[in-house]
């Protein structure tokens, strides 16, 4: 089950900002995890690093292939989740919850507003579903045929 207290990306990573401790925490979705399968390697920036949202921080490597962390947020990196790295079986365990991979000091918390909600990205996952389906002709519609 996805939490209703974060923020989603086009490009499956979520963010969970805290307005008390003003940091946002970082991760990949439930769905990135899956359609990456096999996890081999991850690599993260180190802690004082800065983000820019939008632009890659680091890599995932899954036996299939190699895709970029793409920032949600803009901010200075507070910490890493070492434990990930060592261990990237916790995305699969808990991609939401141990298995976030960094923690940052937002710079521009007016980027939040633009992620998606629980329900726009389920919402977002649902159409790309079906739009991949009519890519491969599964899905067929019958004015096709008139």
């Amino acid at each position: 089950m996805r939490p209703d207290d974060i923020k989603y990306t086009e490009t499956h990573e979520w963010v969970r900002y805290s307005d008390k401790r003003k940091e946002a925490v970082i991760g990949i979705t439930d769905f990135a995890v899956k359609q990456l399968s096999d996890l081999v390697h991850i690599d993260l920036p180190k802690a004082g690093d800065s983000l820019e949202r939008g632009a890659p921080f680091g890599e995932i490597e899954s036996v299939k292939t190699v895709a970029d962390l793409v920032a949600p947020v803009s901010g200075k990196i507070l910490e890493i989740n070492k434990e990930v790295v060592s261990d990237l079986d916790l995305l699969k365990e808990g991609p939401f919850a141990e298995g976030w991979l960094v923690k940052i000091k937002a710079s521009d918390t007016k980027e939040l507003d633009g992620l998606m909600s629980r329900k726009e990205y389920e919402d977002f996952l649902e159409s790309s579903k079906k739009e991949e389906s009519k890519e491969d002709g599964d899905e067929v519609d019958e004015d096709d045929f008139v």
